[in-house]
């Protein structure tokens, strides 16, 4: 999957919590949430430069928050984990780093119980 089938599925798929996400469709979403809040926080910085809030990154947070979590769920989900699993993200330091190994690992050969694997096929 290429960045820009990444990114379509991501938007397409936004409240889908179910099926599977690859990992290079997880982690060319994460990269485009980067560069997305990047922007916005330089938007913030040239247009709102003299508030101490910046609205912009405020309604981009807002607005990539749901598609985040369900990519990130059904990231969990091609590794055959349930999507509960996610709130790792809340014991610190070593919750965080369990996530990012698992998100680096392969899915599940195969099929799982969260679907058919979407590499199945591909070399």
């Amino acid at each position: 999957m290429d960045f820009g089938q990444a990114i379509t599925a991501g938007l397409q798929n936004y409240v889908n919590f179910s099926g599977r996400a690859i990992r290079s469709e997880f982690w060319y979403w994460f990269l485009f949430a980067v560069l997305v809040a990047i922007g916005s926080a330089v938007v913030d910085a040239v247009l709102f430069s003299e508030l101490e809030l910046s609205p912009i990154s405020t309604l981009v947070g807002l607005a990539m928050f749901l598609p985040g979590l369900s990519i990130s769920i059904r990231r969990l989900h091609d590794l055959d984990r349930s999507g509960w699993w996610f709130l790792l993200v809340f014991v610190p330091i070593v919750g965080g780093i369990i996530l990012l190994i698992w998100n680096c690992m392969r899915g599940t050969v195969g099929p799982n119980r969260f679907g058919p694997d979407k590499l199945a096929g591909v070399a």
